[in-house]
């Protein structure tokens, strides 16, 4: 059971504040119940944030990422070749892609 001093839930009283204006910022909502004459530290106000979003931030980025596949595809190396092959034709020849891979590296 929650430690409570004098009657009063402090993050029963974070969240109803947060509940009724969820963008306010962490500084007004201290004020704001500092005026109902409870003390609750910047601290309190963050953690009660974080667990009401539950950790989504960072969940969401990696679904993201593993949606969007591996960086590089390395499985297959025949399609690899044939790409090359295809862009050496394209600019006339192994040697002149070379070159340009010479002149790109220097």
């Amino acid at each position: 059971m929650p430690r409570q001093k004098n009657g009063v839930n402090k993050s029963e009283e974070i969240r109803q504040t947060l509940q009724a204006d969820p963008q306010m910022p962490v500084k007004q909502v201290v004020e704001s119940l500092a005026k109902k004459g409870i003390t609750v530290q910047d601290n309190l106000v963050y953690y009660i944030k974080g667990k009401q979003k539950g950790g989504k931030g960072r969940r969401t980025n990696a679904e993201k990422m593993a949606a969007k596949g591996p960086a590089t595809t390395h499985s297959d190396p025949v399609a690899t070749i044939l790409k090359m092959k295809a862009l050496a034709s394209d600019v006339g020849g192994m040697k002149k892609l070379k070159a340009l891979v010479d002149a790109l590296s220097q």
